[in-house]
């Protein structure tokens, strides 16, 4: 298998450098400006989706900062010049960076929906105190969960090209196999179900409420749709490949096309940093005025209030 492994890598290497560098200038530029906008914009209405939206602009802006050695290394052919320290400090914060974006877009998810069904409820029980402490919970529990990534992760020698590499298992691939179903399960498809659980529940409030105006409904909808590009692209496939590229390894099995196609869902879970300040438009005025401008009806608006 590592002879087969070693000969399906000429797509990876040629694929993972590009993509890898336009993700890195994207999502650095898109993260720094939605969070400065929500600390600059939003600090007079800091409500509990403003507290939400920052944790998840600065995972973001965590992760993307080691995007670099990624694209050296790749570039180098897979050639890990970084160090072992460092290699598993690559591999612990996109872990982190992947469930902190799961767990945060179903809170946020959540909170909507809470905040549409239940508005009364909302402005008198729900703080931004809260949402701070959800906060604090969302990064112990996907840091406890990304850490045996540090035990994991490691550098090898290469002995077909010489190379040293930064793998997450090498010799041993079962426990790393199983505790990749655990985050699968934990981390993609529970979130998912109390996500979609969430969008059900206030698109049904949405189609019986009569006065929600036309402005509301779209910024749903790009809400609702930024969600599912984000599990349809990057959350959902990468699992999926991951884990059933891992069962061929373990069996000794080879191809190439599964192979590079685990390749490709690498670089689409990474692209949910570059998606995100889509949903921050979605949430809050401020970010998609300064993006897009305003709508006509917002512009009607202001001439009837002159």
């Amino acid at each position: 298998m590592e002879n087969n492994s070693f000969d399906c890598e000429g797509f990876q290497v040629a694929l993972l450098p590009s993509m890898y560098g336009v993700e890195f200038i994207v999502a650095l530029a898109g993260n720094v400006f939605a969070l400065w906008l929500l600390v600059v914009r939003e600090k007079r209405n800091w409500h509990t989706g403003v507290v939400l939206s920052c944790n998840l602009a600065i995972s973001d802006l965590l992760y993307v900062l080691t995007l670099p050695l990624l694209i050296v290394y790749y570039s180098l052919g897979k050639h890990w010049v970084f160090g072992d320290a460092l290699c598993k400090i690559e591999r612990f914060l996109f872990s982190c960076n992947l469930y902190v974006s799961i767990f945060f877009i179903m809170a946020i998810s959540v909170n909507r929906c809470v905040a549409i069904a239940c508005p009364f409820f909302t402005r008198s029980y729900v703080e931004p105190a809260q949402a701070k402490v959800v906060s604090v919970i969302i990064w112990i529990v996907v840091g406890v969960i990304s850490c045996p990534e540090l035990k994991f992760a490691s550098v090898h020698f290469n002995e077909h090209n010489g190379n040293t590499l930064c793998v997450s298992s090498y010799k041993n691939e079962s426990p790393y196999f199983y505790y990749k179903i655990f985050l699968a399960v934990f981390g993609c498809v529970l979130p998912f179900v109390v996500t979609f659980t969430s969008y059900c529940v206030f698109i049904s409030v949405i189609w019986k409420n009569v006065s929600i105006t036309t402005l509301e409904k779209r910024k749903i909808g790009l809400l609702v749709g930024s969600v599912i590009v984000l599990y349809a692209i990057s959350f959902v496939p990468y699992h999926i490949l991951q884990i059933y590229h891992l069962y061929q390894k373990i069996n000794e099995q080879t191809d190439c096309w599964v192979y590079g196609m685990y390749q490709v869902s690498k670089g689409l879970a990474t692209l949910n940093m570059c998606i995100h300040p889509i949903l921050y438009m979605a949430l809050f005025d401020s970010i998609r005025v300064a993006c897009c401008g305003k709508s006509s009806e917002e512009k009607q608006l202001e001439v009837i209030r002159k």
